[in-house]
């Protein structure tokens, strides 16, 4: 059996994380490579509106920290298809992230059948100046920010991880590389974040090749609001990237 388990929120399953951390995480290990646990954990992630506190939380760190675990988390509905059947494909249990707010996306996906392998990031858009790195729904924030960030002719590399664990750093260092500057944006806590975990990776492999110093833009260190103008306050928008960036490439901003 390949067993899908759909949880209505992340929210709730952290009710079930003894049996995802310390049951299919660690079979495989503990049985000596006797057993291995084909199963997805699917459901929506992060912030869907206003929906407080206890309903908006991000978990990609969390169980992107786990050791038997693969996390891969979606930004477009070609990617959701082919990821997801990868994630039934696998011998080991994967946590697939979703979005209530993009359930509701329309897009193309090729026709027949396709598979997207874990731990291939997608370059989005080829650019020569700075590199961003991002990943799930707030992908949309990165690419209209890319987007206008060209309007003053800057080149921006886009990359969207796809795969939280394993995850390409190859590819982000490839670009780094090339760009020389490298903002990471994510809509979780910043603490001990996939942000943190990128930017620790750049400075070992590519510190010679920055230009600027490594910067994020994450959720706010704080509990999610319920009224809209702190969600908004509290996550990273289209004016934070274009300032961001700006700011790496020691462009004046007001």
């Amino acid at each position: 059996l390949r067993p899908i388990v759909e949880f209505m929120t992340w929210n709730f399953a952290i009710l079930a994380a003894d049996q995802i951390i310390n049951s299919a995480a660690k079979m495989l290990q503990m049985s000596g490579g006797q057993y291995n646990v084909p199963i997805v954990f699917r459901g929506p992630n992060g912030q869907a509106g206003q929906l407080a506190a206890t309903h908006s939380q991000s978990f990609e760190s969390i169980y992107g920290h786990i050791p038997g675990l693969k996390v891969v988390t979606p930004s477009n509905p070609a990617d959701a298809k082919g990821l997801l059947k990868s994630a039934i494909r696998a011998d080991d249990p994967v946590v697939f992230m979703e979005s209530e707010k993009m359930y509701g996306d329309k897009g193309m996906i090729p026709d027949g059948e396709y598979l997207i392998p874990m731990g291939v990031a997608d370059v989005v858009q080829e650019g020569t100046d700075v590199t961003i790195v991002s990943f799930g729904k707030i992908m949309k924030v990165v690419n209209e920010a890319a987007a206008e960030l060209a309007k003053d002719n800057i080149s921006v590399e886009v990359i969207d991880l796809r795969s939280i664990r394993p995850m390409d750093m190859e590819t982000i260092i490839r670009s780094v590389r090339k760009t020389n500057r490298l903002l990471v944006v994510e809509e979780s806590w910043p603490v001990a974040s996939i942000s943190s975990e990128i930017a620790y990776a750049v400075q070992r492999h590519a510190f010679d090749h920055l230009d600027a110093p490594v910067r994020r833009l994450t959720q706010t260190d704080t509990p999610f609001a319920f009224a809209k103008p702190l969600i908004d306050a509290a996550l990273p928008q289209v004016a934070d990237v274009v300032r961001v960036v700006k700011e790496s490439l020691y462009i004046p901003t007001n």
